[in-house]
């Protein structure tokens, strides 16, 4: 395995805080940075302009890119759209199961711990009048009520929603089978792979997915960019003004979606033990140091970057404040960054309020190493500590 590079840890002097946030977004492998520049710089043709070889050069990118995004999720390069990010892909996903003129609302079931960009598009969807939609429960630890599920396709479901993973507390749902059963009711079904992409394997049921979506930055990519990966999905057929696929192609961030696509593929497995490896010492050494920590989410079934915990009776906006400058982990969904109120995750989830406002989302990755490890969990007991004696010593509302 090629060992991967990262630039900016080594290019100051200055000590940084630990990065653990890596649901919200990940470092640009260095090795993908390299194309995208180049992708600026040399092989800057626009892609829709074949007439000459600057933009054929373009075009191949975008092809050989298609490719390896294809082969990151089990489907064909054909089947690969993309897009400025995951949130685009949804909102062309549900505007072309919509299609542009269908008689009655599209109805639409969606699990309740979706991330908000699709729960705020299906909303506005049924404010539109243009869907109508079912929720499907979820347990104490986000895994999906078959019950729930199953009653939302005898209800006549359109469209099924559910992540390949969820995004906050990392419980990891079993595709396979939903597919099946969403396909034997003959409903078709979106898959939010935006955290769970070169993490799980997709590719023994990638192109059974009606509309996958995922986002380079959560990969290793650039920001900017990112794929709907669909069998049935056609421009012409969507709700509204309709795509922009014709638009001038990013080539720059397309190149890089695809070297990390193919990062993932080629490394992913291992990578993938390692930091789980990292993980679990890290989780250790938590319950260790504050013996009433509560581990969010299938501790079974979870994504490996994935440690969701809960401090409880200790507000999580004051531990992060503390560790702001230390170490870098939050205590949600990035859209929902700043939020006063609790995760609609975890709330869905029915999490006593202490746990809820008690928090943390800790993500691992690539770049993250042992030092990282130790040295976070000291500064995280410590963060837990202050707060947890400042309250002890007035009173605290």
């Amino acid at each position: 395995m090629t060992e991967p590079r990262l630039s900016f840890a080594t290019a100051s002097a200055v000590k940084r805080p630990i990065y653990l946030d890596h649901h919200a977004t990940t470092p640009v492998d260095i090795r993908v940075a390299e194309i995208v520049f180049n992708m600026m710089v040399s092989t800057f043709g626009n892609a829709n302009s074949i007439d000459h070889t600057f933009g054929e050069a373009a075009a191949t990118i975008v092809e050989n890119a298609k490719s390896n995004v294809a082969e990151l999720v089990g489907s064909d390069p054909a089947n690969v759209f993309f897009t400025s990010g995951s949130t685009e892909a949804i909102r062309l996903a549900i505007s072309h199961a919509i299609g542009p003129a269908r008689a009655s609302p599209l109805h639409i079931a969606l699990t309740r711990v979706e991330h908000q960009a699709l729960i705020d598009t299906v909303r506005l969807a049924e404010r539109l009048g243009i869907a109508v939609v079912t929720w499907i429960d979820v347990d104490q630890q986000a895994r999906i009520s078959s019950g729930s599920l199953l009653a939302a396709l005898q209800s006549g479901a359109d469209l099924v929603c559910v992540m390949a993973a969820n995004n906050e507390v990392g419980t990891i749902y079993p595709l396979e089978e939903i597919i099946s059963l969403v396909h034997s009711h003959d409903a078709a079904i979106l898959v939010d792979a935006t955290q769970a992409a070169g993490r799980i394997g997709l590719g023994g049921i990638g192109a059974d997915i009606d509309y996958l979506i995922f986002s380079s930055h959560k990969i290793y990519g650039p920001k900017g960019v990112g794929a709907l990966v669909s069998g049935v999905y056609d421009a012409g057929r969507v709700y509204g003004l309709g795509a922009t696929h014709d638009a001038t192609p990013n080539v720059p961030g397309i190149a890089g979606m695809g070297e990390a696509c193919r990062i993932m593929q080629s490394e992913g497995a291992i990578e993938t033990h390692r930091i789980a490896d990292m993980r679990d010492r890290l989780q250790a050494e938590l319950l260790r140091q504050i013996p009433d920590l509560v581990v969010n989410g299938d501790k079974q079934n979870r994504l490996a970057h994935n440690l969701h915990v809960s401090v409880p009776g200790t507000p999580n906006d004051l531990i992060v404040s503390r560790l702001r400058k230390k170490v870098a982990i939050s205590t949600g969904a990035a859209c929902m960054s700043g939020a006063q109120s609790p995760s609609h995750v975890l709330r869905a989830m029915g999490l006593a309020d202490g746990l809820q406002d008690g928090a943390l989302r800790i993500g691992l990755g690539r770049f993250t190493s042992e030092s990282d490890i130790e040295n976070a969990a000291l500064e995280i007991v410590a963060a837990v500590n202050d707060v947890r004696n400042a309250m002890a010593g007035k009173d605290y509302e």
